[in-house]
């Protein structure tokens, strides 16, 4: 099945108009990943993607991300990445407090887990980490890879954050090609980059 089209096409076009408020456009991106066609061919391709681009970069703590809302599920990947070299470590992240950066604590696929804040199941009682990769929800992406999420502004602080003293991680976004629209970007906003969807890596 070919790719869902994607909503930039058209510059400013009447299903995600260019000046509509982003809390809107989150709503119509939400429901339209909710109800996407071909869903488990688009999930089987962003899992090859992602695989392969993992292995070109060479990283060795990978943070990401416990599914939620029709979210792509990065949980088997992680997994055969981890098996395939000694001392690849994941882990996943942590929120502390609200309008702070994430914490990330190691993940293995036998790692206990709890309930942490927003529902989202955590690691319980592994070791910090930090990550030199980040694979990050979208919500929604642009062509020029800014990412929209779900407003907290988390990935954004906690990128900012890793980047000092050294190089921030690597930032991966994934996401459906029918939620790439066009995005003004704002002050805070930092690009992902990578993206991965159904479609490939760019």
């Amino acid at each position: 099945m070919p790719p869902a089209k994607a909503a930039d096409n058209l510059p400013d076009s009447p299903q995600f108009p260019f000046s509509e408020d982003r809390r809107t456009l989150r709503a119509r991106l939400l429901a339209a990943r909710a109800s996407l066609p071909g869903r488990d061919a688009a999930d089987a391709s962003i899992a090859t993607a992602l695989a392969a681009l993992l292995e070109r970069l060479a990283v060795q703590c990978v943070g990401f991300y416990w599914p939620i809302q029709q979210e792509f599920d990065a949980r088997t990947v992680v997994t055969r990445w981890l098996g395939g070299m000694p001392g690849r470590r994941a882990a996943l992240p942590v929120v502390s407090a609200p309008a702070t950066p994430l914490d990330f604590h190691l993940w293995t696929p036998g790692t206990p887990m709890r309930e942490g804040r927003y529902g989202i199941p955590v690691p319980d009682g592994t070791e910090a980490a930090t990550p030199d990769a980040l694979i990050i929800p979208c919500v929604g992406f642009s062509a020029d890879k800014f990412r929209l999420g779900y407003g907290g502004g988390f990935y954004d602080r906690t990128l900012a954050a890793l980047a000092k003293p050294g190089p921030r991680p690597v930032a991966i976004g994934i996401g459906y090609e029918a939620c790439r629209v066009p995005l003004e970007a704002a002050a805070h906003d930092l690009p992902m980059e990578w993206i991965v969807t159904e479609a490939g890596t760019m």
